[in-house]
C-alpha cells in the first residue's frame, strides 16, 4: 500500500469525504517549502489520486487531520494483512493500543491463539 492508498484508506476510516479531509487540512495552512504557498483543495486531491507526488513537509498535517501518528502513515502491515479491509483494521490498531493495559498472561494467551491460527493458515 503506497501512501496515498493508506491516506485514502484512513479517510475511509474515520467516516469523512475526501472532500472534508481537504477543507480541514487546508484549514491548518501548511505551507510548501517550493512556493510558501497552502496548497488548494485541487492540489490534495491530486496527492490522494496518486497523481500528483505528495509532498513530504505535509505529512504532519496530514497526520494531525487523520488523528494518527506520521509514522503510522508509513506503516502498512495492519492494513496490508487484513486486505485493506479498514473495519478490521480499525480494531486491530485499538487492540495495538490497548496492549500496554494487558496483564502478561493476557498477552501470552494473545500470543498463543494467534501462533495457533497461523499454524493453521500454515497448513492450507
Amino acid at each position: 500500500m503506497d501512501i496515498a492508498e493508506k491516506i485514502n484508506a484512513l479517510i475511509a476510516d474515520r467516516g469523512i469525504t475526501r472532500r472534508e479531509f481537504a477543507k480541514r487540512l487546508c484549514a491548518l495552512e501548511p505551507r510548501l517549502k517550493s512556493t510558501g504557498e497552502i496548497p488548494k483543495e485541487q492540489s490534495i486531491y491530486h496527492y490522494l489520486n496518486g497523481q500528483r507526488e505528495l509532498k513530504i513537509e505535509l505529512i504532519p498535517y496530514i497526520a494531525r487531520v487523520l488523528g494518527v501518528s506520521e509514522g503510522e502513515l508509513f506503516c502498512p502491515e495492519i492494513e496490508d494483512s487484513f486486505g485493506y479491509d479498514t473495519a478490521l483494521s480499525k480494531e486491530a490498531r485499538e487492540i495495538i493500543n490497548l496492549l500496554p493495559y494487558a496483564p502478561a498472561d493476557a498477552i501470552r494467551k494473545i500470543r498463543d491463539l494467534l501462533e495457533q491460527y497461523k499454524r493453521l493458515l500454515a497448513q492450507l
